[in-house]
């Protein structure tokens, strides 16, 4: 049996982003209401293994600490939030929105706050190593590599720290890059490209990916094709927003990030956006998507009082 419910505000992602509009929709007054697709709020909080610094008034050890204040905060606000509750698609004429419950959602506007996901190579075998759980953190993991072979997958600041936190912990690392410049800071450059223990592959592409405990990696380089053998395999070639659900109601740019106002306005009047779809890596941070979160909902609120 179908269950329909009516809101007037949808906020669909419970990430930074979205707990900070669900805590202000509560304190508005708005009738409101929260999706997040994942069994717990806090979004890619649980991802982050390094400590967190840039947070005002908190300092913690890692994002799984922060979400539990996230968490309690939302409890003692008691906003609105459902979890586990997949958004299949949404009807913009008729303004419903339907998910993986059964459960159709009649809405009046939408804060599309549903972040980013890590970019994937997309080549034959990669799947297999996510549907394994092989996907690691270099902070979290690095003793388990130690005196093992890695290859990082990258030319960014994740990608050279991940090197690097690994080659300190005794792994030996190939980095693998497709050209020859790089994204990262000068600040990591310099420590990787002289580390002894990591050899700096570019202009060169993964092509496939096969294997389980000791994993063959074809490379394509100057057309010729070559292998290595690795333990372990890190993919860190960015991240790319959850847009896909939102591209026949919305305007996307040719990254799949929201255009939007500097109040998170997109191109329905209805509909704002705020955190990781809206903005890219470089200007992101989960102080910036509590803002954009808070911003948006309180625009909102005027579009919904009018």
């Amino acid at each position: 049996m179908i269950q329909k419910k009516i809101v007037d505000l949808l906020i669909i992602g419970g990430g930074p982003a979205g707990i900070s509009a669900a805590i202000w929709a509560k304190r508005l007054g708005l009738n409101h209401l929260l999706l997040e697709a994942q069994t717990d709020l806090g979004g890619q909080l649980t991802d982050i293994h390094n400590k967190i610094i840039d947070y005002p008034g908190m300092m913690v050890e890692n994002g799984l600490e922060l979400q539990k204040h996230f968490k309690q905060h939302a409890k003692n606000i008691d906003f609105n939030f459902e979890i586990g509750k997949v958004v299949d698609s949404i009807d913009w004429d008729e303004k419903v929105l339907f998910t993986n419950k059964n459960t159709t959602y009649e809405f009046r506007s939408i804060l599309v706050a549903t972040g980013s996901s890590p970019r994937k190579l997309r080549v034959p075998g990669e799947q297999k190593l996510i549907d394994r759980n092989e996907v690691y953190s270099a902070s979290r993991d690095k003793d388990k590599f130690k005196e093992k072979d890695v290859a990082v997958i990258g030319g960014g600041d994740r990608a050279f720290e991940g090197a690097l936190l690994l080659a300190e912990a005794g792994a030996n690392v190939s980095l693998i890059h497709r050209s020859e410049q790089f994204k990262a800071r000068k600040e990591f450059k310099d420590p990787v490209i002289y580390h002894p223990n990591i050899n700096v592959m570019t202009n060169t592409i993964v092509t496939e990916i096969n294997g389980e405990s000791r994993k063959q990696l074809t490379l394509s380089s100057n057309d010729s094709i070559s292998t290595i053998a690795v333990d372990g395999v890190f993919i860190r070639i960015g991240v790319e927003p959850n847009t896909y659900l939102f591209k026949d109601g919305i305007s996307l740019d040719d990254e799949g990030y929201i255009p939007c106002t500097s109040v998170g306005q997109t191109s329905l009047p209805y509909v704002y956006a705020a955190g990781d779809v809206c903005t890219r890596p470089l200007l992101s941070s989960i102080a910036s998507s509590v803002g954009q979160g808070m911003t948006a909902v309180k625009c909102l609120s005027f579009y919904l009082n009018d």
